[in-house]
């Protein structure tokens, strides 16, 4: 079995590839158009988000067994096309699902005690204690937006406070005894946070927009270590200048590329604010970048493949 990696990943994949008697062949800089040229040549696939696997790069590929999406969304791939013809799909979730928990988690206690402002105050040379004054999470309702791996992720770090914990997701019977299912009228009733744990999905583009934040009963903090495409920008800053969103941690942005390794060229005015606003946490798309996380992402492909194939 021939395998090429399309992307780079932590060296137990290529190692415990190899132990299976995996033939591992790696290209992480030509062009779609090279890779079109050999795709047929391989058994399988591994690649992050370096570019979109659609129906021609598919029909290409004409011997492809296995994709082994090395993270958790597989938005760039033709998932319904894939499977039509007979390719294996294997992502890992389950790879980086703690990291993310503990990223969103983070993030949130960071904005309720504007850690970030304090910090970027101080080191001006300004002692503001009033000003700084957090908020406690204790008291507070929890809502989760998709309760899959991070949607469960987050709500077991949640287990230590004194919190009320909430979920909404499509599928039903997916609550457990980290987070009570809701439907939504009564996630938009009690939710003072609400944090964003969903694929990427015709359902979830552009799901956060202006009527979205109004039908919420409270003001409320936002997270999204999502995708970045599932809130609308422009309608997020004027919900933080109006006061309707009180404050969010964005690991993820709307005009990031669709390899997650670039963002744009120029500045959108939306995030020009979001820049500045002292209420308003930013990470380059790390939830689930974590030393520990690259290890379990690639040892995940790798059990799935040993599993389907050997």
């Amino acid at each position: 079995m021939k395998v090429l990696h399309l992307d780079t990943n932590h060296p137990l994949l290529l190692e415990e590839f190899k132990k299976l008697g995996i033939e591992n062949h790696e290209d992480y800089t030509s062009p779609k158009t090279v890779i079109h040229k050999k795709i047929h040549l391989y058994d399988g696939i591994v690649i992050r988000s370096r570019f979109t696997i659609d129906q021609e790069f598919l029909d290409k590929a004409t011997n492809l067994k296995f994709i082994g999406r090395v993270g958790a969304g597989m938005e760039n791939i033709d998932v319904g096309y894939a499977r039509r013809k007979g390719v294996f799909l294997a992502n890992a979730p389950e790879g980086n699902r703690n990291a993310v928990g503990e990223h969103t988690l983070g993030m949130l206690l960071a904005l309720m005690n504007k850690m970030v402002k304090s910090h970027r105050e101080i080191r001006k040379g300004k002692w503001d204690r009033e000003g700084n004054r957090g908020i406690e999470l204790n008291g507070k309702t929890v809502g989760i937006i998709g309760y899959g791996n991070m949607g469960k992720a987050f709500a077991n770090k949640l287990r230590g406070f004194d919190v009320e914990v909430i979920c909404y997701d499509i599928v039903g019977g997916v609550g457990d005894g980290n987070a009570r299912q809701v439907g939504i009228m009564e996630f938009q009733q009690k939710s003072d946070v609400v944090s964003l744990h969903v694929p990427q999905t015709a359902l979830t583009l552009s799901m956060v927009d202006t009527e979205f934040i109004n039908s919420f009963r409270k003001p409320f903090w936002l997270l999204n270590t999502a995708r970045g495409k599932c809130v609308v920008t422009k309608d997020l800053v004027q919900a933080l200048k109006s006061g309707k969103v009180l404050g969010a941690g964005l690991d993820v942005l709307e005009y990031e590329k669709k390899s997650f390794e670039d963002w744009f060229t120029s500045t959108p005015k939306p995030f020009k604010y979001l820049r500045k606003a002292s209420n308003v946490l930013l990470t380059p798309h790390v939830a689930g970048w974590t030393a520990e996380s690259k290890i379990k992402l690639a040892q995940t492909i790798v059990d799935k493949i040993q599993a389907e194939f050997f």
